[in-house]
């Protein structure tokens, strides 16, 4: 008897579509507001029938929850300097500067302005990231706070000041969200 394998093929037909889709969403949201997204455009401006697109995502707020998942997925690096202070003073300088591109930003605002998992889509890996900064703290025997209070220390104000307020973060203003949190 053999086993039941996969028949998914992460190099084949479906990852093609998947990244042209994707690339059509950036490039549309580069050019247009997020409110004229639609899934026959993308469809169209992707090379692919609008059936597929609803096949696969259903709705926009779907298929920017999906967009929003993979450019948020491992796209800045956990620091591990033996400092936690070091640390998460590097991981916030790295998360406000990924906030300061144009296209990530369209893509956020289109995800959140999509429904409900838009934003948990843009934030979920930034999460697991303090989350195992956090954790290695504790491993090496230090004191680091919990994760949700972390968050709302940093990324609140990081995601704020970009999506909502359009102002860049600096170095420095980084720096004192650290240290605010760590005090």
């Amino acid at each position: 008897m053999s086993a039941t394998t996969s028949t998914t093929r992460p190099g084949g037909r479906s990852a093609r579509v998947r990244a042209a889709v994707h690339r059509a969403v950036v490039e549309f949201l580069a050019e247009h507001p997020a409110e004229a997204l639609t899934l026959p455009l993308i469809a169209t401006r992707a090379g692919v029938h609008p059936t597929t697109l609803y096949r696969r995502w259903g709705s926009v707020a779907e298929l920017m929850a999906d967009v929003a998942s993979s450019r948020f997925s491992g796209d800045i690096v956990v620091p591990d300097t033996g400092s936690l202070r070091e640390d998460l003073r590097r991981w916030a300088s790295d998360v406000a500067t990924d906030l300061a591109d144009p296209d990530v930003l369209a893509i956020m605002r289109a995800a959140i302005g999509s429904g409900p998992d838009g934003g948990c889509a843009c934030t979920a890996d930034r999460h697991a990231q303090l989350t195992a900064i956090l954790d290695r703290e504790r491993s090496r025997g230090g004191t680091a706070p919990e994760t949700a209070h972390a968050a709302d220390v940093l990324l609140g104000p990081l995601y704020y000041r970009a999506i909502f307020a359009g102002q860049p973060a600096d170095p420095s203003w980084t720096t004192e969200l650290v240290d605010t949190l760590l005090k």
